[in-house]
Order: structure tokens, then C-alpha cells, then sequence
């Protein structure tokens, strides 16, 4: 018997979620990059019933897609996924120019978490498109108290896998070293990269990396930077062990890492986290990891954002010299000792 022919997977489009808070320097950021990327398409949410933002928007070769009169975080199933699906559709057909990657602006006070879920979840866009990261802009002059004063910025800061610090020439040093200070207490894994006028190396925001199995292994160190995150636990489990969740002003948000020195079984692994995000779908922004799973030679990479846990990732390799699993987590309202001793608990190899 004939078998049938293969069939190649589409390409999958990149996409960028482009957050930060209200004033904060999206668009002027966006128009720069569309001048350096023309061929990209743009998803703009605005609220309010008449959107302004995408008049200030300069000329590009790719489409437009305007999302106004609410917030996308809020009408994610109603108006994004069905975008970006006409989208799709309308350049596969030739109706709309070859675009080679999308940004999506969300409004100020968009929370990236249900965005996030829906591009990574949703099987329709996830068969064509992958999430080539979160880059948040932060305005350098009013972002400590915006960071005080409103959760949803600090939540756009902890998703981040890049921050944008915006108006540096009109903040003083020492506004510039606390909110820095800060920015590295909330997301100790995103670099901080100073931007005036908008003005940034698109390469510093684009390929970042946040796995998919079609990309190349050696963007996962870059994306999983469990290095930079302070350790959940120093020694092994037996009552000696101490947390140390990262220090700072909003302890509702907690950045750390997780290292275990020996292989670990894998329905172990599967078991923790899928308890973790049944009884706490909320509290889990995101979760990223490279597991040494006993009997297989290669790691697996892993992540989740709240309560979705995507499909495990064998790499073809290991990306470095180092053959820990680590895991990294970035959540809100959950303490660090919690998740720590749930994977103890379940793997009893905790370092």
C-alpha cells in the first residue's frame, strides 16, 4: 500500500506582544520597528469606543487590524483570535501583502496573561503561529508609582522576556537606578534595554526565543535565564532547607528558580505541575523549564502560563554543559515556599 504523501507544517509566523502601561511609549516604539520591519502586521487594541492610537501609527507595507471599544485581555475570545485568524486568511489567499510577523499593542491596562494563554492555546493559531516573545515598555519618569499603584503594570513587567525603558532623558539618575532596582525585583530574567524616541535594535526584540519545538535549542538558555532568578531552596529536603523568594515592595508578585541536581521522573514532574495549576490557575503568570527527565538522554522544555501546561519539548541536545533541570517561575499571589515544597513533596530530590 501507497502511503500518503508527507506534508510540510506551515511556517509559523512570529509574534510579539508589545505591553506597558498607559503613556509608557508603545506606539512610538511600534512606529520604529515598522520601519525597520515593514512587513509586519499590526493588531492595535484600544479602549474606548473611538480608538486614536492608529492614526499616529506611520505607513507600513503590512496590514492593520484595529481592536477598539474594550480591552483585548477582557475580549480575547471575541474579537483577537478571530482577527488574527481573518488575518491569516487573507494573506494565504493574496488579498493582504506576504507579512513575515505580527506585533500586537494591547491597551495600557491589558493584563498579558488570557492574551498569552490564547496565542499558546488556542489550536487554530498555535498550528500557525508561535510567540516570539513580551516586550514591555516602562516609562521611566512615573513607573515606580505606576508599578505601585496599579497590579496590572507590574503584572505586564513579570511577564516580560524584554523591558523597554522609556523618557530616560526626562528622569534623573536616581529615578533611573530604583526603577531599574525595581524592574530586576519583579523580572530578574528580562533585560533592561534604555529607548529614546522609541528608538531600539529590532534585534534585541525579535527571535527571543520562548520555545517552540520548530526553533533551534540554543534559543532556550536565552529564554529560560534561570540564572538570573534568586533560588526557591539551597539544600536537600529534610526540614534543614530554607526559601528565599526574591526581596520586594510588591510581595504579590514572586520571581524565582528551581534546580535539581538529579534526573527526575517524569510523571512526577507532570503530576506537581498539573496540581499546581488546578489549584491555582490564576497565581501561575508563567513557568518555564529544562527537565532531565530519567531514561532519556536529551532534556525536555517545558511551560506553562496559568492554568494551560503545554506539551513537553524533546530537544535534540543539551544546549550547554550543564545537566540540572531548572525550573523558573514568575507568579502572583503564591508564595515561593508553596511551589517548592509541592515539587519537593513529588520529586524528593529538591537542591
Amino acid at each position: 500500500m501507497l502511503e500518503p504523501p508527507r506534508v510540510n507544517p506551515p511556517e509559523l509566523l512570529p509574534v510579539t506582544l508589545l505591553t506597558g502601561f498607559l503613556g509608557s511609549g508603545k506606539t512610538t516604539v511600534l512606529n520604529h520597528l515598522l520601519r525597520h520591519l515593514p512587513l509586519t502586521a499590526v493588531v492595535m487594541n484600544e479602549f474606548g469606543e473611538i480608538g486614536l492610537d492608529h492614526q499616529l501609527l506611520e505607513e507600513s507595507r503590512g496590514p492593520l487590524a484595529l481592536l477598539s471599544g474594550g480591552c483585548v485581555c477582557c475580549q480575547i475570545q471575541g474579537t483577537l483570535a478571530p482577527t488574527l485568524k481573518n488575518l491569516y486568511m487573507a494573506r494565504s489567499s493574496g488579498k493582504l501583502p506576504p507579512y513575515e510577523r505580527i506585533i500586537i499593542e494591547t491597551t495600557g491596562i491589558a493584563d498579558p496573561a488570557p492574551i498569552l494563554d490564547t496565542l499558546l492555546n488556542e489550536r487554530w493559531l498555535a498550528a500557525r503561529h508561535k510567540l516570539d516573545g513580551v516586550v514591555t515598555t516602562v516609562d521611566a519618569v512615573f513607573g515606580a508609582q505606576q508599578l505601585e499603584a496599579h497590579y496590572e503594570a507590574a503584572r505586564q513587567v513579570a511577564v516580560a522576556d524584554r523591558l523597554l525603558l522609556s523618557k530616560t532623558d526626562l528622569a534623573t539618575p536616581e529615578q533611573i537606578d530604583a526603577l531599574q532596582i525595581r524592574l530586576a525585583e519583579l523580572n530578574p530574567g528580562a533585560p533592561i534595554y534604555p529607548v529614546l524616541n522609541g528608538e531600539i535594535e529590532p534585534a534585541k526584540v525579535t527571535h527571543l526565543g520562548l520555545f517552540n519545538p520548530r526553533d533551534k535549542h540554543p534559543d532556550v538558555v536565552k529564554w529560560l535565564a534561570h540564572q538570573r532568578y534568586k533560588p526557591a531552596a539551597r539544600s536537600p529536603l529534610g526540614g534543614k532547607g530554607r526559601v528565599e523568594p526574591a526581596a520586594m515592595h510588591d510581595a504579590r508578585i514572586q520571581s524565582f528558580s528551581l534546580t535539581f541536581d538529579e534526573p527526575l521522573e517524569w510523571h512526577a514532574v507532570l503530576s506537581a505541575l498539573e496540581m499546581l495549576q488546578a489549584f491555582r490557575p490564576q497565581n501561575v503568570l508563567r513557568m518555564k523549564a529544562l527537565v532531565n527527565v530519567i531514561g532519556k538522554s536529551n532534556p525536555l522544555v517545558l511551560h506553562g502560563v496559568q492554568h494551560i501546561l503545554y506539551p513537553p519539548a524533546e530537544l535534540p541536545e543539551w544546549p550547554d554543559a550543564d545537566r540540572r533541570s531548572r525550573f523558573v517561575f514568575i507568579t502572583a499571589d503564591l508564595e515561593a515556599e508553596f511551589v517548592a515544597k509541592l515539587l519537593a513533596d513529588f520529586t524528593r530530590q529538591l537542591q
